[in-house]
């Protein structure tokens, strides 16, 4: 070693000298970054180093805390885990012991509020057959149960005992086929017979296709069977499809929608009355109005009559039988009549209509009009007398009354006369035309009541000849 460092002496020492030379301009020198080239080097140097050593440490502490420390973590899962298995079984015998009692509560307001006689029993054991949906029951004739009793639950029917023994029964559920019973509808109140299918949804028979049944609606026994009695709840409708002659009703029993543990046995079956459907239509809140509102309600204005002629007579009548407090078609013994004369006049101003007077009799003439006097015979040539007026009861012609304006016709002229002189020849009057209007001032057809009473007591003027 000494031989090599004496022959490469020379050399050595100028690597020395050039290393400490570099040495010193990194420690004075630095880079664009303001970092000395010493620095620089030396983190570059150490920073592999450094995260060798940091992966080895961290390396042995999981090794020691997941092996050496936990090696009983094994034994802690095992006991973790059955008492997590143990905690789960409690919780499932809770449960059901909370459904138990939920049962038995249900059964017990049921029994509380129907007034029919019960007896609870449990279900122990179903049917054999793959078809047949037969269940056995814990009560038999020991506690008073008979062949034919209906089975129901506290959502709704379930079946009927069809065999009794002395400590169980046999109970046939509304699902099998050979099932059947009265049941209505809620709405409607249409009756028909339920009956099973074997399969979980039941059918409601023999209602005709005319019936209105709709889907969602209620179904409760009719007590037509003699088995159940009526209003019990049955199950909803499914679906209802048209046949002929009747229609196709699928219903869901809503009595084992939940399962069938606990059943009602009826004793003494006590018939109720259905519950009404409730209404479609929901209140609507109406607030109250503002505060300094003065305007008058809508009904404070009495609306005018609308319509027709008689739709405007009839409220007259009703009106009228209003403020004499009568009503129509009511006449008990000792009843004041109708005061008919108190109807408005139709033919004062503003009024409109023409109802008939208090007598039957035509409509008054308008106020200001001259009165209607009817046309009078022309005497016989040759008599010379005045005109005759017309015939009255007796035959007699009636004088007009003194002051009375005068009821004449104009002479006839004489047969073959001839013209006078200036006079436009005579020609026929041509005839009016078919349904045209009378002519201003024509007198009315018949005279009023009046001017005939005054007419007949006149008597026959004298030289008057009734025709």
């Amino acid at each position: 070693m000494e031989s090599l460092l004496n022959r490469y002496r020379n050399i050595t020492v100028l690597l020395l000298v050039i290393m400490a030379q570099l040495v010193l301009l990194a420690v004075s020198a630095k880079n664009d970054q303001d970092v000395r080239f010493i620095r620089i080097w030396t983190v570059t140097a150490v920073t592999p180093v450094a995260r060798i050593i940091e992966g080895l440490r961290g390396g042995g502490t999981g090794f020691l805390h997941n092996y050496i420390l936990l090696h009983d973590t094994n034994q802690e899962n095992r006991r973790l885990r059955a008492e997590l298995d143990r905690m789960k079984m409690e919780n499932v015998f809770l449960k059901n012991e909370l459904n138990t009692s939920d049962r038995a509560k249900a059964l017990q307001v049921f029994q509380q509020h129907t007034p029919s006689k019960t007896v609870a029993a449990t279900i122990i054991a179903t049917g054999a057959g793959s078809n047949s949906k037969v269940v056995f029951v814990d009560r038999g004739t020991v506690s008073g149960v008979q062949r034919g009793m209906a089975v129901v639950t506290p959502d709704g029917i379930v079946g009927k005992v069809i065999a009794a023994y002395p400590t169980a029964s046999q109970v046939l559920l509304i699902t099998d086929a050979d099932f059947a019973a009265g049941v209505v509808t809620e709405k409607n109140q249409v009756h028909g017979t339920l009956k099973g299918q074997g399969t979980p949804q039941c059918k409601v028979d023999y209602v005709a296709f005319e019936e209105k049944v709709e889907p969602g609606e209620l179904v409760y026994t009719s007590g037509d069977d003699r088995i159940f009695p009526r209003g019990f709840r049955v199950g909803v409708v499914k679906a209802v499809r048209p046949g002929q002659p009747f229609k196709e009703i699928l219903v869901d029993p809503s009595g084992m929608a939940r399962g069938l543990e606990d059943v009602l046995i009826l004793i003494e079956g006590v018939h109720q009355r259905i519950p009404d459907a409730p209404s479609g239509m929901q209140p609507i809140y109406i607030a109250s109005p503002p505060p300094g509102n003065e305007s008058k309600p809508a009904d404070a204005v009495a609306p005018a009559p609308s319509g027709t002629e008689a739709d405007r007579l009839r409220a007259q009548y009703q009106t009228l039988g209003q403020e004499q407090k009568h009503t129509y078609g009511e006449n008990p013994p000792g009843a004041r009549p109708m005061d008919f004369t108190r109807l408005p006049n139709p033919g004062a101003p503003g009024q409109t209509g023409s109802p008939l007077g208090p007598a039957g009799r035509g409509a008054a003439a308008p106020a200001g009009a001259p009165p209607a006097t009817p046309p009078t015979a022309p005497a016989k040539i040759g008599t010379g007398g005045p005109a005759a007026s017309p015939a009255g009861p007796a035959g007699r012609g009636a004088a007009a009354p003194a002051g009375a304006p005068s009821v004449t016709s104009p002479a006839a002229p004489a047969k073959n006369a001839p013209p006078l002189a200036g006079a436009p020849p005579a020609t026929p009057p041509s005839a009016p035309a078919k349904n045209a209007p009378p002519p201003t001032g024509t007198p009315a057809k018949n005279p009023p009541d009046a001017v005939r009473r005054l007419n007949q007591s006149g008597g026959t003027p004298p030289g008057g000849q009734p025709r």
